[in-house]
């Protein structure tokens, strides 16, 4: 029997919005989710041609009517509803579906401040309702297979974890043209939250060496800094990280940093092995044994059940972005699936990011925040 076609509602993500593409590739790429609702403007007119482009039938001018009209629906309302906003909506729209009954897939991070992501997960776990995160780099083949081999005991003890994510494009004050919508609301305290660099990709460097290694630092030292004159938030995070078990590490994240794209890299060593993964090649993964030879695994070639439930295409087809991003839509279809008709979550589906991924991460903006103005000095972190 075909599977149903679960049905998806987008809050933000009209015209000219990056990321509201994106989830509407990802969302229909394995025809998991038909998009059949959207609130895509605080603008009705630019909400209802958003909304005509986009292929979607019904059309709100505002999310707080779409949340009430959907859950009001006679059999056909939505599933589960996208959350494409700029940060400081996540939590008051994320709030809005849970009460009516509607399971959650928001971007990262999860809030604009720790108090609105705890009352998030609390009102997700007493409403029994999914709510996923889209740390998107957390659904490559290769991501899920170096998890494995760090809980497999193939790299040791670990000792070290080093983690970046690099990019430019902020670079020059082009928040200032008014042409790019993304850069104005992203250097807008008032829109994004405290956190600049650090709740856009440094968060997602945070969670990527916390999923594959399994740890969460204990404490750490942190320095944040604003390159560019006259912006209001920060564009470059150091940090200096250190792990229950005695492990080191750090994290750096910048988006001056002239002539990288999007470089998202993780090295992990232990007292066996070691792994590199570079987001720019996710088709491969680095692993090295202690006094061995580097060998390159490929994403068609691992014998890992992890990796194949995330893998789409034979061997030597690249998988990149797009497929990463649509394994997170995958995973919530069955937990959504699972939740409503009572069953236990699938055990393949058990890697998506939740809000409880969204709660750690503020709390490590939290604490880098808090060491940044203490002009770097050591910050306990609170995990759990």
């Amino acid at each position: 029997m075909p599977q149903r076609r679960l049905r998806l509602g987008m809050v933000g993500g009209g015209q000219g919005a990056f990321i509201g593409a994106v989830h509407r590739m990802a969302a229909r790429l394995d025809d998991r989710f038909e998009l059949v609702a959207g609130a895509l403007s605080s603008d009705p007119k630019r909400a209802q041609a958003s909304a005509a482009e986009a292929g979607i039938a019904r059309s709100y001018a505002d999310w707080r009517e779409m949340a009430r009209a959907e859950a009001a629906r006679d059999g056909d309302g939505i599933d589960a509803v996208a959350i494409v906003t700029p940060n400081y909506l996540h939590a008051p729209v994320a709030t809005a579906f849970l009460e009516a009954g509607i399971h959650v897939v928001c971007d990262k991070p999860l809030a604009i401040s720790l108090t609105e992501g705890e009352a998030l997960a609390k009102l997700a776990r007493e409403k029994n309702k999914l709510f996923a995160l889209t740390h998107t780099y957390s659904g490559y083949p290769l991501v899920r297979h170096a998890r494995e081999l760090v809980e497999s005991g193939s790299l040791g003890e670990i000792r070290v974890v080093q983690v970046e994510y690099a990019q430019d494009w902020l670079a020059e004050p082009i928040e200032t043209s008014g042409t790019n919508k993304q850069a104005g609301w992203r250097t807008d305290p008032s829109l994004a939250g405290p956190a600049g660099c650090l709740g856009d990709i440094g968060t997602h460097a945070y969670h990527l060496a916390a999923f594959i290694t399994g740890m969460m630092p204990s404490s750490l030292s942190a320095e944040l800094h604003t390159f560019v004159p006259g912006r209001r938030i920060d564009d470059h995070v150091q940090a200096m990280l250190r792990y229950p078990n005695g492990a080191r590490g750090m994290l750096w994240a910048s988006q001056v940093a002239s002539g990288a794209e999007n470089a998202l890299r993780l090295r992990v060593y232990g007292t066996k092995a070691s792994l590199a993964f570079d987001q720019e090649n996710p088709n491969e993964l680095w692993f090295t044994p202690l006094g061995g030879s580097a060998e390159r695994l490929t994403r068609g070639r691992v014998k890992s059940a992890i990796a194949a439930h995330a893998t789409r295409v034979p061997p030597g087809h690249p998988e990149g972005y797009l497929e990463a991003f649509a394994q997170l839509y995958k995973d919530a279809a069955l937990q959504i699936e699972a939740l409503d008709a009572g069953r236990p979550l699938p055990a393949e589906s058990l890697l998506l990011a939740t809000v409880d991924d969204g709660v750690a991460g503020l709390r490590f903006i939290d604490a880098v925040l808090a060491s940044s103005a203490a002009d770097g000095q050591w910050h306990e972190m609170a995990n759990g």
